[in-house]
């Protein structure tokens, strides 16, 4: 998306972040968000930070977190499903995401009534408006339909985020000194909105049970709906046939866009990379989940606690963002890559010490435990998470960077399926079923040492930082429209 007001933003000379009149120490830091905010504003315009809050804030991070606790215990307690199974269909819940370059291309080559982005937003939320309502309304449903309305629920979400990535990859390439900004700002709405969506989840269960919970759901869809509304769009006046031909024209030089830059090994390396740093850690969120609510052989967590573990989990992401925006953007994705994928495998120890009940021999409560434990896992994560993100964003050329950025997402994607793929088959190789966890340790000790073998792949990662050029100047065909990007510009009406 090229910003309106960055060329005259620095030809005026203004500084970016207003000097603050009160030279206090602690004014200084609490006014520090806020100039920051100002800033990505200024250079970036109001409406993209705003797109950002809505999809990344509301639609994934509360909505998101929603989902995967009450989906928890809807599989659980409503369905009475094994947790393996369980593994099997939060991994369906991937295929939308998986299906995001197909979404990226209609939003990049295929405009609604002249408009590229507005129906999109507007599709998406009535997409999953419909589907949370249904899984609420028609009672409880055959397993098959229920996961189909929760796959319509998933693949709005999808479809609102290819809309938003698709701006966020030009903006980084238009803006390169900002990639590492726009990717904290995503991260942090994400974080505060699943920090919220945790906090109240057990509540949520609690008070409504696990179905009817599910409609809250409907809340993110509806909002997706306004803002395709009041989204303010440049109208393309293209004529039919001309505008035939120009989809026609425009698929083309996608595929063709993609396929060049996809052979190039500065591409195909780390895009492999992230491949398979997701799907070597194999997912065994289901039998702990299931061993945290066992009033037999686990600690027993109420509902409410299970949502204070994520809310918890949720802030510290935060705290991972912080770190990563303040100290670590400057250093280059390889060495950021390997010291988190260290830390990473150490974290998933505390994992094992836990289901073992080492921390009750050391003197250290359950409670505490698990929330120290969560609390690093996700911290953790995210800093191993986001420089994944921003190298994506620099490895899209400019012209195709919503189709290809979803592209690189769906391998993302793929990774995060195969992940839980894998730890179901894992689960169910073991014998970890509803009420029996006597092996779940050798599938937490399993899935840790093939964290540590991730470790054997960071090569594929370019030494670089966030700076540098990677893509080739030569990587998109010669006939692409130097008018096109101004069709992305999203604005508040």
């Amino acid at each position: 998306m090229e910003t309106l007001e960055t060329e005259k933003f620095f030809s005026d000379g203004k500084p970016l972040l207003k000097p603050i009149s009160d030279h206090s120490g602690v004014v200084s830091v609490l006014l520090q968000p806020y100039q920051w905010l100002q800033m990505l504003c200024s250079r970036l315009n109001l409406s993209f930070v705003l797109g950002v809050v809505l999809v990344y804030g509301v639609n994934q991070g509360f909505s998101g977190s929603i989902f995967k606790v009450v989906t928890d215990y809807y599989w659980k307690d409503v369905q009475q499903v094994q947790p393996s199974v369980v593994q099997l269909y939060v991994g369906l819940y991937y295929i939308p995401w998986v299906m995001r370059p197909i979404w990226g291309l209609f939003t990049d080559v295929f405009p609604i009534k002249g408009y590229k982005r507005k129906p999109y937003f507007v599709v998406s939320g009535v997409l999953g408006l419909v589907s949370a309502i249904a899984v609420v309304a028609l009672g409880k449903l055959p397993a098959a339909l229920a996961l189909s309305c929760l796959l319509g629920v998933s693949a709005a979400m999808a479809i609102a985020d290819v809309v938003i990535d698709a701006c966020i990859a030009t903006n980084s390439i238009n803006i390169r000194s900002l990639a590492p900004d726009i990717q904290s700002l995503c991260m942090v709405c994400s974080s505060a909105g699943a920090l919220v969506g945790y906090a109240t989840s057990g509540v949520f269960v609690h008070r409504l049970g696990p179905q009817g919970a599910l409609g809250v759901l409907a809340f993110s869809p509806a909002t997706i709906v306004i803002l395709g509304f009041f989204i303010y769009e440049k109208k393309n006046s293209t004529v039919p046939m001309q505008k035939n031909k120009k989809d026609t024209d425009g698929l083309g030089v996608a595929v063709k866009g993609m396929y060049k830059t996809i052979k190039y090994p500065e591409v195909w390396k780390p895009s492999l990379y992230m491949f398979i740093s997701l799907a070597l850690n194999i997912s065994t969120h289901e039998g702990h989940f299931y061993w945290y609510t066992d009033p037999t052989a686990g600690p027993a967590f109420s509902q409410e606690f299970v949502g204070i573990i994520y809310a918890i989990g949720a802030l510290a992401s935060m705290f991972g963002v912080l770190i990563y925006h303040k100290k670590l953007k400057d250093y280059s994705f390889r060495n950021i890559l390997f010291f988190a994928q260290l830390l990473y495998f150490s974290s998933g120890m505390l994992d094992l010490m836990f289901i073992k009940r080492w921390n009750l021999t050391l003197g250290i409560p359950d409670s505490f435990f698990v929330i120290t434990e969560e609390s690093l896992s996700r911290m953790i994560s995210k800093i191993r998470w986001i420089p994944m993100v921003v190298l994506s964003t620099r490895l899209c050329p400019l012209g195709i960077e919503g189709t290809f950025f979803a592209f690189l997402m769906c391998i993302d994607s793929f990774g995060q399926l195969a992940s839980k793929w894998g730890g179901g088959f894992v689960l169910h190789a073991f014998g970890v079923t509803r009420h029996e966890f006597g092996n779940l340790w050798l599938v937490i000790l399993i899935r840790n040492l093939l964290r540590l073998f991730t470790v054997c792949f960071v090569f594929l990662v370019p030494d670089s930082d966030h700076l540098d050029d990677l893509v080739p100047s030569d990587g998109l065909p010669k006939n692409e429209s130097e008018d096109d990007d101004d069709d992305i510009k999203l604005l508040l009406l």
